[in-house]
């Protein structure tokens, strides 16, 4: 599934590709995708162009100049491609956004998980979906993460994946960061220390960062496309590194399962 890296690395491929290109016509192939009705989606798009492409969490958010936006979530395996209208169009296509300039925003999901929607325009989509915050924002802090954290007895990497906490974090990289902050993914939130909060922020932003950098993480199923190959797997510590040597300790990592999830560690460097 596609985190934060990801759909970042996906919407700054898109604002260079569509952005300010004008939406023709909207044509729905498979209706379960789009949330509410299908045709006052389409009225509402059709028409406009697309000023701005932000993402929030694990959501791509697309404004328009009539001051209404539409979100995508991609889930596990959505993406999108820029196409002409000439090219053939695969059974795995589900949405085409066809623009005014002959060229075509294609949504393929082959497991028809993604949703797309309506919503208003805000400045920040702070209370958009319940969503907790931004990792890079200001209010992702030692204060916010400590009054969080203060009562939750459940392991840090069920809370990582929680995204009323930090948003956009997912199985990838919660292993990562919770390597770095060398404690145990079984570790209960409310048993993290200050100086552990304080590690919690630094790795999960140097993560994030890093990944973005990179491109995202072409790993498992989920892989990008608009011409754009993630390339931070070859950094990762400990996710899917079951057998191999712990970088830090040589010792074998190990997977169990925490909250369902496989989980990736070093139990002799996370305590």
């Amino acid at each position: 599934m596609p985190e934060l890296p990801e759909v970042e690395t996906v919407v700054r491929t898109l604002k260079t590709l569509v952005l300010n290109y004008r939406i023709k016509d909207i044509n729905i192939l498979y209706s379960n995708i789009v949330e509410g009705d299908d045709e006052l989606f389409k009225e509402t798009l059709i028409g406009h162009k697309i000023v701005d492409i932000k993402r929030r969490g694990k959501f791509i958010i697309f404004e328009l100049d009539n001051d209404i936006a539409f979100f995508s979530h991609l889930r596990m395996e959505g993406k999108y491609f820029v196409q002409d209208s000439h090219e053939p169009i695969n059974k795995h296509i589900h949405v085409i956004f066809v623009f005014d300039n002959g060229l075509e925003m294609r949504y393929q999901d082959t497991r028809k998980f993604g949703r797309m929607g309506i919503i208003k325009h805000q400045e920040d989509y702070r209370d958009f979906k319940g969503l907790g915050v931004e990792p890079f924002g200001d209010d992702f802090n030692p204060d916010y993460c400590r009054n969080y954290l203060k009562n939750k007895h459940k392991p840090i990497k069920t809370l990582l994946l929680d995204q009323s906490f930090i948003a956009g974090i997912g199985n990838i990289y919660a292993d990562e960061i919770i390597f770095k902050m060398g404690v145990s993914p079984l570790r209960n939130g409310c048993d993290l220390s200050d100086d552990n909060i304080v590690d919690l922020i630094k790795y999960t932003k140097e993560t994030l960062a890093l990944a973005i950098e990179a491109g995202g993480s072409t790993i498992r199923s989920y892989t990008s496309s608009l011409g754009v190959t993630g390339l931070f797997q070859l950094s990762l510590n400990v996710h899917t590194k079951e057998g191999e040597k712990c970088p830090r300790c040589n010792e074998t990592i190990k997977k169990i399962f925490v909250g369902q999830r496989g989980t990736y560690y070093c139990s002799n460097c996370q305590k």
